[in-house]
């Protein structure tokens, strides 16, 4: 058992457009925690995936992405050095960060570092995520900075991918923080 609090925040928004009874019930896979209440050590796994070879496809059609290694069965057969279809390095970093995602209303992406792409991962491969907080640190007058791990394994526990996701996140209050801030 975690010694940690639940990753639901306290509260939930209450919107003022919607009858009042529906606005009493909360939000689903919505946070809005501050980063007073973000704790360095949590971690959270997720529910596993596994990739089908339609979304691949459909993915790789989005971002245009015609890699042989990802769109062509004869050449990853043939020639390619795995045999098979790799599933685009892109669409392994975004089903495994949305399999841990939250949609926290106080947070903002700063953006990503040391992503690492260590294992290929194959149509029809399944995967997981586990979440860690990592650090925190006071950055703006009104949000601070935090930054935590994102590791995407497959199968039983093979690593694929790693990186580590900044946000920055509104203080609950500010006044704290006066003085200890970077900007």
């Amino acid at each position: 058992m975690s010694a940690f609090s639940p990753t639901v925040g306290v509260a939930s928004t209450h919107p003022a457009d919607m009858p009042e009874a529906h606005a009493d019930i909360p939000v689903w896979n919505s946070e809005n925690w501050f980063y007073e209440d973000w704790q360095v050590g949590h971690k959270i796994r997720s529910l596993r995936r596994t990739i089908a070879e339609g979304e691949s496809h459909m993915f790789n059609a989005l971002v245009l992405d015609i890699h042989p290694y990802v769109q062509d069965q004869m050449f990853a057969e043939k020639e390619g050095i795995f045999g098979r279809r790799l599933v685009a390095g892109a669409f392994v970093f975004s089903a495994g960060l949305g399999l841990v995602a939250t949609n926290c209303i106080n947070a903002f992406s700063y953006g990503y570092d040391r992503l690492r792409f260590i294992k290929p991962v194959f149509i029809g491969d399944t995967i997981y995520s586990i979440r860690t907080n990592l650090d925190k640190k006071p950055r703006y007058q009104d949000m601070g900075l935090i930054r935590a791990s994102y590791e995407v394994f497959k199968g039983e526990g093979e690593l694929v991918l790693y990186c580590e996701h900044l946000q920055t996140v509104k203080y609950k209050n500010p006044a704290d923080f006066v003085g200890k801030t970077e900007k």
